[in-house]
């Protein structure tokens, strides 16, 4: 597990699965937490070495993200910019995006984090509406790869990849439209990623079409 991080961090050696079914039995237990109770937690367990612990905490923090609001944003941001790496990170952004979703006004914080100088910063800025599905801001998004299509760092543009991807599937043609009007700005990893998506979207929207036109031969 920990070469598989480039050994950055110490694991005790827990499979997902095993470390869940422990995390619930402990959880199961506790009184439900309020937002203070939930980011003391994860602070509590940024501060152990081993890699796991930081892994209970993105579940948790998901698992209550609504309890969450605008006032919670710093202390994600320290977490984010914390022991630093893809896997507590991308966790972390959907933590983010049920936020920002919650309270729009907490956009302006994703427009600093876009420019913000810390990689992984820009990297949830860029993620953190990817579950937003129809109702991602398809302009903020476009205008954050926009900004970010000449990247040079595999994270910033994974990054780009995954959330057009992630759109495509809800918005095919939209996506389709953005990636042939930005045909040389964006890298092939960010493209390949993103026409992946507008694939999976458009045999989606047939899908869909096929069993609206079955349900219109049954009723009548």
């Amino acid at each position: 597990m920990s070469a598989y991080m480039r050994r950055q961090f110490a694991f005790v050696g827990i499979r997902s699965p095993e470390r869940r079914a422990v995390q619930r039995q402990v959880f199961a237990t506790l009184p439900r937490p309020d937002a203070e109770a939930v980011i003391g937690f994860a602070a509590a367990c940024w501060q152990r070495d081993d890699r796991e612990y930081q892994y209970a905490a993105c579940d948790l923090l998901r698992r209550h993200a609504r309890l969450l609001g605008p006032n919670e944003l710093p202390a994600l941001e320290q977490l984010i910019t914390t022991r630093s790496w893809w896997d507590t990170v991308d966790h972390l952004a959907v933590t983010v995006g049920t936020i920002v979703r919650r309270s729009p006004e907490t956009r302006s914080v994703m427009d600093r984090w876009l420019e913000a100088e810390n990689l992984w910063l820009v990297r949830v800025a860029i993620l953190h509406q990817e579950r937003s599905r129809d109702a991602t801001d398809a302009d903020w998004l476009f205008a954050a790869c926009r900004r970010h299509a000449a990247h040079t760092d595999f994270f910033i543009r994974k990054a780009i990849g995954w959330a057009l991807r992630s759109f495509a599937k809800h918005s095919p043609e939209t996506v389709r439209e953005f990636l042939d009007t930005e045909i040389a700005g964006l890298s092939g990893l960010s493209r390949r990623e993103a026409e992946r998506g507008v694939v999976i979207g458009r045999a989606r929207a047939r899908r869909l079409l096929a069993d609206e036109a079955y349900d219109h031969i049954i009723v009548d």
